[in-house]
């Protein structure tokens, strides 16, 4: 096996075993243990020290030894898990997370971290008490040679792995390794008998097991011990041998599949099923989902154009196949984007530790409540939504939730409640951020905004306008500044990295009762389903999910407002939007589009149809145009723009309320 070519899966997996340990943990409050609990943090530890001790990481072996053992104290009714042995193993769980960044990046170990490490060690043991020695050698076998070769016992193992143990995330080697932290390996032999023929083998299935002979201080326990985790997956058998004269042998290794007496043909027939059933899962490496999803745009652009040179050739059996071509490009992109879709629920568990950690360090109770943890999204959005989310969260805490003094003088529960919900609506993503604090101040923030220029004193501002403030560089009402929050940092950066998402982000606040705050995203930033149309002789790209219909154009001369069967429907002109110089066409028609709630009309000069539309960022000098949110490349070569559909809204939104306000002014 090629060690630097499995590094990267061991930090994968690593990483995803820490998250499963702070989830458990986080589980842990109050001083309640539930084995099952227990268990896992465990395990976690355990496969995680072994995992390292394979690759040669002495520093994670050695400190997650010790975590493993407070753990195992606690497992034997030992040690209490107290809140405050809880939050020592996060700050581990942590310290492992650091010193696996060297591991992924081929850089060098904060010296800084050992430091840390031991302090984490000594709060380890004075919680549990265990023994202030406690350490695992962490030695080569050839380095500890000698002082095992002095040793009393001699050992023979022989293990039998059942079919499941690769697809549990266990490697065969990984064991042997770990046994050489305490052990002298003198003979080792693959036992590879089981092995069927070559065109009825199973990668995913482990058909092989280990014959050893064994020379260690420790005790049948111990070897015992570096099995446990497929103790119900294997054919373990461990007996004393005999004692023997000492001498350094080197550790010999050798196949064959006559040293032992044990039939495990019975056990592999029964897991064999588990392990074809896990072989559905594949890790894949992001990277190579991210170029495939590139070509496949590229393709998409490709068959764009050949449709088009097919339709002018007018021969009917070439439109025929470029048509049949084009529905398996589309078929081909939807399965794509579906292997880029996670799902909401990992970014969102990763909360409960923010929620933890933020009200202790504030003294409040508060309780995080989930909602629409499988809503599905494209990985790159949630990757890039986390950080923007968990400000909003610290946000809620910190300014949203009162203490808990205020809130029984208001008649609250004590306990404050954050809620995160996620779910779909036309063909966007929509997360929420809930808290039932006490709200915002409407005429507090409107104050702030008129003092810095920001809004007139008798200028008339809806809510969500009043509390969009909040969102401008530097902006706070906050009273004092705290480690959380107090500078007016931290709103303005969320409303960017949301809207480079081509996304929005909107309020809503009732004074006393709450607030709720409202990402809107889309599902994915690679591919969509677009609509084209045409003012002049330029063309634009629509969000397909963002329209519900189009009518011919029909309004009265100077009126920014339509009848859309006895409902007014404000409206927009694109050529005025983009200053078109080319005349109108004769005949005009809106496009209707909506958004969070809210519609609003389009006038184009023309309707183009549907596309599948490869989306391109635009570059730094057009990236911060009004009402573009990116490009695509058309069959003909051409650029077109896409529009963003918000901000349209927005501005035929307040342009209808500025032009009512006028005209109630004037009397009409």
């Amino acid at each position: 096996m090629n060690l630097d070519e499995a590094l990267p899966g061991f930090v994968a997996e690593s990483a995803d075993l820490l998250r499963e340990m702070e989830a458990a943990l986080l589980n842990c409050g109050g001083g309640t243990t539930d084995p099952e609990i227990i268990n896992l943090i465990f395990r976690s530890a355990h496969t995680i020290k072994g995992s390292a001790g394979l690759f040669g990481l002495d520093g994670i072996v050695e400190f997650v030894h010790v975590m493993e053992t407070a753990l195992d104290m606690v497992r034997l009714g030992k040690a209490p898990m107290s809140e405050e042995l809880v939050s020592v193993l996060l700050r581990c769980k942590d310290h492992v997370d650091a010193l696996l960044v060297p591991v992924a990046t081929g850089g060098k170990v904060d010296q800084g971290l050992e430091s840390s490490g031991a302090e984490l060690h000594a709060e380890l043991r004075r919680l549990t008490e265990i023994d202030g020695d406690e350490k695992v050698a962490t030695k080569s076998a050839s380095a500890a040679a000698p002082r095992a070769a002095a040793a009393d016992n001699d050992w023979h193992v022989n293990v039998r792995f059942g079919a499941g143990v690769l697809t549990s995330g266990m490697d065969p080697l990984g064991f042997v390794r770990y046994l050489q932290t305490f052990c002298e390996i003198r003979q080792l032999t693959v036992l590879d008998d089981a092995l069927p023929a070559p065109e009825e083998m199973n990668p995913e299935v482990c058909y092989l097991g280990f014959d050893m002979e064994l020379r260690t201080a420790s005790d049948k326990q111990a070897i015992e011990a570096a099995f446990e985790f497929i103790r119900e997956d294997c054919t373990l058998v461990i007996t004393q041998l005999a004692k023997a004269a000492p001498a350094s042998v080197a550790t010999a290794v050798t196949r064959g599949g006559s040293q032992t007496t044990e039939e495990p043909g019975k056990r592999q027939a029964a897991s064999a099923s588990e392990g074809a059933a896990a072989a559905a899962f594949v890790r894949v490496d992001a990277a190579k989902l991210d170029y495939l999803i590139t070509r496949i745009g590229e393709l998409i652009i490709a068959a764009a154009g050949a449709n088009m040179l097919a339709r002018r050739s007018g021969n009917g059996e070439l439109e025929e196949s470029t048509s049949t071509l084009s529905s398996l490009v589309e078929q081909v992109r939807e399965s794509a984007l579906q292997l880029r879709m996670v799902k909401i629920g990992g970014t969102f568990s990763r909360f409960q530790r923010t929620v933890r950690d933020v009200s202790r360090e504030l003294g409040k109770e508060i309780q995080l409540v989930v909602r629409g943890e499988d809503t599905e999204l494209d990985k790159t959005v949630v990757e890039r939504i986390a950080d923007p989310l968990t400000h909003l969260v610290r946000n809620a805490i910190d300014h949203g939730i009162e203490s808990a003094e205020v809130r029984a003088a208001a008649g609250k529960p004590a306990v404050g409640t954050v809620t995160l919900n996620a779910y779909h609506d036309s063909g966007s993503i929509v997360i929420e951020v809930s808290d039932d604090g006490g709200g915002l101040k409407r005429e507090k923030i409107l104050a702030k905004a008129i003092e810095r220029g920001l809004a007139e004193e008798d200028q008339s501002l809806t809510d969500s306008e009043v509390f969009g403030f909040i969102f401008e560089a530097g902006f706070s009402t906050a009273a004092s500044v705290t480690n959380l929050s107090g500078r007016g940092v931290g709103m303005d950066v969320v409303k960017r990295n949301i809207t480079a998402l081509r996304g929005s982000v909107g309020i809503k606040s009732e004074e006393g009762k709450g607030t709720t705050v409202t990402v809107r995203l889309p599902l994915t930033l690679a591919i969509i389903n677009g609509f084209q149309v045409a003012v002049g002789r330029s063309s634009f790209v629509l969000p397909l999910e963002t329209i519900e219909e189009c009518v011919e154009f029909a309004a009265e001369e100077g009126h920014d407002f339509a009848n859309l069967r006895g409902k007014v429907l404000p409206f927009i002109r694109l050529r005025d939007v983009f200053a078109t110089r080319e005349a109108p066409a004769r005949r005009q028609s809106i496009v209707v589009v909506k958004h969070a709630g809210e519609r609003a009309g389009l006038v184009v000069d023309a309707l183009l149809g549907e596309f599948q539309t490869v989306i391109k960022p635009l570059s730094k000098l057009f990236r911060n145009v009004d009402c573009i949110s990116g490009s695509s490349i058309l069959g003909t070569g051409e650029v077109a723009l896409i529009l963003d559909v918000p901000t349209l809204i927005q501005q035929a939104m307040a342009r209808g309320r500025h032009n009512a306000a006028t005209a109630a002014r004037a009397g009409v």
